[in-house]
């Protein structure tokens, strides 16, 4: 039984869970995505009320995570599906491209100034190298940026009641889903048929349900200013 307490299958989908709740990253990106676009073409047609985003700035921004969003899921697939010898490759950089994105948009508001794109491209093209070259520096990485991603996100609702109740609930989306996560690991209670529940829970497939609807709470907030 592997670190994620995940059940196995066979070929091509080596944790078959995990491989389709991966999926819910795709339709919370694809999700994004759709609302951006229409929000777009709202702008274009001169509507009086129009859906957010509500700038051509804030629509970048979204179209944007909402991409990394879907790539995350098609990377997560890859890793869980048929998992080959390249997939931290597929799997880590979209992920730390969307960690710092929401970094670099919250450190963006809370600073005043404009959100360039190599904030987050940049760490996003070196997740690329890291990931081919050393998964524990990908993860590393991941770690790193992750916090400051979470601490920048709090710091911002703290200032910004506009953005708190979406922040709040998708920091606490994610915090459920990664105790679920961990409690589900091997050598965790909730891993063991002989523990408090009696049954081995798929943790890992609950955290990418959950994750995936955290981003999509949080998905609103980005590209948002405060009034000058």
């Amino acid at each position: 039984m592997d670190r994620a307490c995940e059940l196995a299958g066979g070929t091509p989908w080596a944790e078959p869970l995990s491989t389709w709740t991966s999926l819910a990253f795709v339709v919370a990106g694809a999700a994004v995505v759709g609302a951006t676009v229409r929000a777009r073409r709202h702008a274009r047609s001169g509507s009086t009320t129009p859906p957010v985003p509500d700038d051509a700035a804030a629509r970048h921004v979204r179209l944007t995570f909402g991409v990394l969003v879907v790539l995350i899921g098609v990377g997560s697939v890859v890793q869980h599906g048929p998992s080959p010898s390249w997939n931290p490759v597929a799997h880590d950089p979209p992920l730390l491209g969307t960690l710092a994105l929401v970094a670099a948009d919250a450190v963006a508001d809370l600073t005043g100034r404009r959100m360039r794109t190599w904030w987050w491209l940049a760490p996003t093209l070196a997740g690329v190298a890291l990931a081919a070259v050393s998964v524990p520096a990908s993860t590393a990485a991941q770690v790193v940026v992750a916090v400051l991603a979470v601490a920048a996100s709090v710091v911002r609702a703290r200032r910004r009641p506009a953005v708190r109740r979406r922040t709040v609930t998708a920091l606490v989306l994610l915090a459920l889903g990664g105790t679920i996560g961990t409690l589900t690991r091997a050598g965790w209670p909730l891993c063991d048929t002989d523990g408090p529940l009696g049954v081995t829970l798929q943790g890992h497939a609950v955290w990418h349900v959950l994750a995936a609807v955290a981003l999509w709470v949080l998905a609103p907030t980005l590209g948002t200013r405060r009034p000058r």
